[in-house]
């Protein structure tokens, strides 16, 4: 049975920047050679479990997990919690240390942040934040895997995302930061990316090389290898016209991808409100990559589980009883 890459540095995946420079790229390479071929993977977690916590609806997020760990053999557990808040019925520290006895990760998607960060404090295995209000990882990880299969180069090429500055422009960001590219972030006034986030960025980006812009300006799609949009209404907020009327000028159209340039791609985190951020032009045409990036989050999020719980030390055994040592302190 093949090994790993490596085991991660931290435990959990809650954000983008929870994963170092010097991992991102081992882990789009592994995610590459699954794409490629599971076979020699095909047991690897062969009686192993995780359970997908979901309050809000999805599609390729609980596909792309489910069918992608049966892959490896394993067992995944849905459970829907739309209707029930997580931390509602019982806390989350004692929802995440029932879950750690039983399964092998917890994948989260959540309304808040909070939640993700509860569930990784709590739980001894691993939490990896399927989506939460803040931050997007597993799109960030199948997004970038994307522009690498396309020829993206980290040292001189450049993502414009245009839109709302949302979850998934928090991880677009980051991983940006990360692997030292540039990304143009344009958006409506007062619809720029969490100050925070934007703080924690540039930090890495500091260190990386990293170029990161915020600008109101959709001129700036200029010369990018890739225009990247999403919904202007997050999944759980209410739709306000006036707001949607200030974005129209943003719309991904055939207009703005021809300030972009002939060659540059589009891409989607999905489901897209066509019509509204993209016109239907653009989506299917040939320049847009949305279903490669949607086949690909089975890829990435497959690479992250390998690194994360496919090692010796995060076993049942040997998690039960760290568990258990706990529990006697």
């Amino acid at each position: 049975m093949p090994e790993p890459v490596r085991r991660l540095g931290s435990k959990d995946l809650g954000r983008a920047l929870d994963l170092s420079p010097t991992e991102v790229l081992p882990l789009l390479d592994q995610a590459r050679l699954l794409k490629s071929d599971y076979t020699p993977w095909r047991d690897t977690f062969r009686q192993r479990s995780i359970v997908l916590l979901f309050e809000k609806p999805s599609l390729r997020t609980r596909v792309s997990f489910e069918i992608g760990f049966a892959k490896f053999g394993g067992t995944a557990v849905y459970l829907d919690h739309q209707g029930s808040p997580i931390g509602l019925r019982e806390t989350i520290a004692d929802y995440g240390r029932n879950l750690e006895r039983w399964c092998d990760c917890i994948v989260a998607r959540v309304m808040k942040h909070t939640t993700i960060d509860g569930l990784a404090a709590s739980a001894e295995i691993p939490v990896i934040n399927a989506l939460s209000d803040l931050h997007h990882p597993c799109q960030a990880l199948a997004d970038f895997l994307t522009l690498v299969e396309r020829g993206f180069d980290f040292q001189h090429d450049r993502l414009a995302w245009i839109g709302d500055g949302n979850n998934v422009c928090h991880s677009l960001i980051e991983m940006a930061a990360t692997v030292g590219c540039g990304i143009t972030v344009i958006t409506p006034p007062g619809a720029e990316p969490d100050a925070t986030v934007l703080r924690d960025a540039q930090a890495r980006a500091c260190r990386s090389g990293a170029n990161i812009e915020i600008t109101n300006d959709p001129a700036r799609v200029a010369g990018a290898f890739a225009v990247y949009t999403d919904t202007w209404t997050s999944m759980g907020q209410a739709v306000d016209p006036a707001r949607l009327k200030g974005f129209a000028p943003y719309q991904v159209n055939g207009a703005l991808m021809a300030k972009a340039g002939p060659k540059a791609l589009f891409m989607h985190c999905l489901p897209a409100h066509r019509g509204q951020e993209v016109t239907d032009q653009v989506i299917d045409s040939p320049n847009s990559v949305v279903f490669d990036q949607a086949e690909n989050r089975m890829h990435a999020q497959n690479a992250l589980l390998l690194n994360l719980i496919g090692t010796p030390s995060n076993d049942p055994l040997a998690r039960n009883a760290r568990a258990h040592a706990r529990a006697s302190e």
